[in-house]
């Protein structure tokens, strides 16, 4: 007897004793009511066919090549697969490392390839910053073949978004959706060219709706998450629901090998086209700035804020001048919606700033110390040319007074600031006291040797006496917030005291 019948012989002596074993273990109360008799209706009949939504839609979709020339190949060259982030990796066509290899100009210039999409019959098209920045020429392709040397009217690498005009009339175009109408579920195409391949169609469904990248500079952009195949050479295609209009633009994909994995990501219509006029306009992308920097909630941070659950954005430092300290908004405040739009994790609050006007007037929903408030806020400007300097860490201890560790409930030893390590650090006279040990309680929760406490909870310490003061009333079981500084970055952090043995 061969090996697979001795196999379908064993699995026939265990059929024939299975039976009495489950018969045995039947709960007397069923665990979930039983199938109806009749199957319910079905929520999905059928596949899309998707012939008649490309052929309408396939030719207002172009192939972008940005050129770069020789001379700026120091410069502009693509470099080696293992120095490419495996993150969110940004699609350059076929001479990125990893797709098919194209010949490259001499010195080094070359090309990227790219997809883009026209938006007017005139010639007014969209597709990635990435795909035409740094180019010294971009030439257009259209699906009948006709080339066009286009000009970049603007180009936002905060939005990833550029503009392009090509001098041509009567041009197809497509129609753009209603973004808000874009739901985890439905189906949706990619037109693009990945790898060169002209006019490929892919298709999949949204599989979620306002996903945060935090690794890119591109907080400003809640991006759609789907399951379309995309690769190298799709960058600026237009993402299509199933009536041909735009949902987004297809920009990123997540991938440990440089090719599709499952996770695309699209940047939303609306927030493409509100770059797009303001390009077109101006030449440049204006945002609203409301002066905060926020963190987000965790259950720890919930308890010892008194919050009720994990939603909202904790607003850990407050701009100096800023359109948020003009309006009253607190260190510890959390933003729980802007203009009605509910702010449900702290990446969620970027997006709804960033989409409206310096000068515009907002509603901010504010939890406080249990209590729900509102301010309004007139927004100042994002500045996008400002260079951000990272403060010098206290890692000094000869600026630092000696020490004054006293004792507290969570054995954090601090010690007084020097006024010259104070005036270094950006703070005022008696503000922050520097943690020399954070104590076990306090390691375990993240705080760390030299960051400096400015507050417990929203009460501001300025000495370690201060702080021992402040967390003195600590018990097993208590959770107190640390406002921190470390570096240029201020951050709560959420400390649980535990009971300690003996």
């Amino acid at each position: 007897m061969t090996r697979p019948l001795r196999s379908l012989a064993l699995a026939g002596a265990l059929v024939a004793v299975l039976p009495v074993a489950c018969t045995a273990q039947v709960p007397s109360t069923p665990i979930a009511p039983p199938p109806a008799a009749t199957p319910a209706a079905p929520l999905v009949s059928g596949l899309p066919d998707f012939t008649a939504l490309v052929q309408r839609v396939g030719p207002a979709v172009v192939n972008v090549r940005a050129d770069i020339a020789p001379r700026r190949a120091s410069r502009g060259q693509m470099p080696d697969e293992d120095q490419i982030p495996e993150i969110f990796r940004r699609f350059f066509g076929p001479d990125m490392p990893g797709g098919p290899q194209m010949p490259r100009g001499p010195r080094g210039g070359g090309s990227s390839l790219g997809t883009g999409f026209l938006i007017s019959q005139d010639g007014y098209l969209l597709t990635n910053h990435h795909v035409v920045d740094g180019a010294d020429t971009v030439k257009v392709t259209l699906s009948d073949r006709r080339e066009y040397t286009a000009k970049v009217v603007g180009s936002d690498e905060r939005s990833d978004v550029a503009l392009l005009k090509i001098d041509a009339k009567g041009l197809p175009f497509l129609r753009l959706a209603n973004a808000g109408l874009t739901k985890p579920g439905q189906w949706v195409i990619a037109i693009g060219s990945p790898f060169g391949l002209d006019h490929s169609v892919t298709a999949g469904i949204v599989s979620a709706i306002g996903r945060s990248n935090p690794y890119a500079d591109q907080q400003y952009v809640p991006f759609i998450q789907t399951d379309v195949a995309i690769n190298q050479g799709n960058s600026g295609g237009p993402l299509l629901n199933t009536s041909g209009e735009v949902v987004g633009i297809n920009s990123q994909i997540f991938s440990n090998s440089g090719g599709y994995m499952g996770v695309s990501f699209a940047i939303p219509i609306d927030v493409a086209m509100n770059a797009a006029e303001q390009l077109r306009s101006t030449g440049k992308v204006q945002r609203g700035l409301l002066g905060v920097g926020v963190q987000g909630i965790t259950a720890e941070s919930a308890k010892g804020l008194g919050l009720p659950d994990t939603r909202g954005a904790l607003v850990n430092s407050v701009q100096a001048g800023g359109a948020a300290e003009k309006a009253g908004v607190q260190l510890g405040d959390v933003i729980l919606a802007v203009n009605d739009r509910p702010v449900n994790q702290s990446s969620d609050l970027p997006p709804l700033i960033g989409a409206l006007a310096p000068g515009a007037k907002v509603q901010l929903q504010i939890n406080r110390g249990g209590k729900t408030l509102t301010e309004t806020v007139v927004l100042g400007a994002l500045d996008a040319e400002a260079v951000e300097t990272a403060a010098r860490a206290a890692n000094d201890d000869a600026d630092a007074a000696p020490g004054r560790a006293g004792s507290n409930p969570l054995g954090v030893v601090a010690q007084d600031l020097s006024p010259a390590l104070r005036q270094r650090l950006g703070l005022k006279t008696g503000e922050g006291v520097l943690v020399q040990t954070p104590g076990d309680d306090g390691a375990e929760a993240g705080l760390r040797p030299n960051d400096v406490v400015l507050s417990v909870g929203r009460t501001a310490v300025g000495s370690a006496a201060a702080l021992n003061r402040e967390l003195a009333g600590v018990r097993p079981g208590d959770t107190v917030m640390l406002l921190v500084r470390r570096g240029a970055a201020t951050q709560f952090i959420a400390v649980t005291a535990q009971a300690k043995a003996g």
